[in-house]
């Protein structure tokens, strides 16, 4: 008995093709080799291309991402001293109209994550990076333009709509004041976000 060079199955007499793969059994010309060994070459290749087009996916998936979500800035800590009653921003940092995410560390572990943005109305507002409906996916809010868009669900909300209208998926409100060329959020504003984080 032979066996097939290809898949090692026994080969009864005289067959010249191997009855499990259809392999040719005997002698191969030169010809027959290097074709030979140009499929098997090609075949090994396609599943390391295969994970390198994963690879290329996963890590565009991952930049796309990173784009919707601006990168949070920590200003501050519930566990701080009475004296860290509120927090302050220059205003002039959000001329630019463009979403500034930040999040506050309150007493109990609890990040609140917020946001603040110069609306196209000329107004700063600021609210909860969570809505209402929403809260649960902690996803958060995108700016597209003149609209914060909603991670979870895509609801868009104008910006001159942020602190104006309440409930539903519209971005929660935050309470904020300005004072001279200062954007001023009280703590005691900051702390009941906890709740949807």
């Amino acid at each position: 008995m032979r066996a097939c060079p290809k898949c090692n199955e026994n080969v009864k007499g005289k067959a010249q093709f191997c009855p499990s793969c259809g392999e040719k059994i005997g002698q191969r010309t030169a010809g027959e080799k290097k074709a030979r060994l140009t499929e098997e070459k090609k075949s090994s290749k396609t599943p390391m291309l295969a994970v390198g087009a994963l690879v290329l996916v996963a890590g565009a998936a991952l930049a796309v991402f990173a784009l919707f979500r601006s990168p949070s800035n920590s200003v501050g800590t519930g566990s701080s001293t009475a004296a860290d009653k509120e927090i302050s921003f220059d205003l002039a940092t959000f001329d630019d109209g463009k979403t500034k995410h930040y999040s506050y560390d309150a007493p109990g572990g609890k990040r609140v994550k917020f946001f603040v943005l110069k609306s196209s109305d000329g107004v700063v507002r600021a609210a909860f990076d969570a809505c209402d409906v929403c809260y649960q996916s902690k996803k958060g809010y995108r700016q597209e333009g003149d609209f914060m868009v909603c991670n979870n669900c895509g609801q868009r909300f104008s910006s001159t709509k942020i602190n104006e209208i309440r409930g539903g998926c519209n971005p929660a409100p935050l309470e904020r004041t300005v004072a001279g060329d200062k954007l001023v959020i009280a703590v005691a504003d900051i702390l009941p976000g906890a709740r949807y984080f």
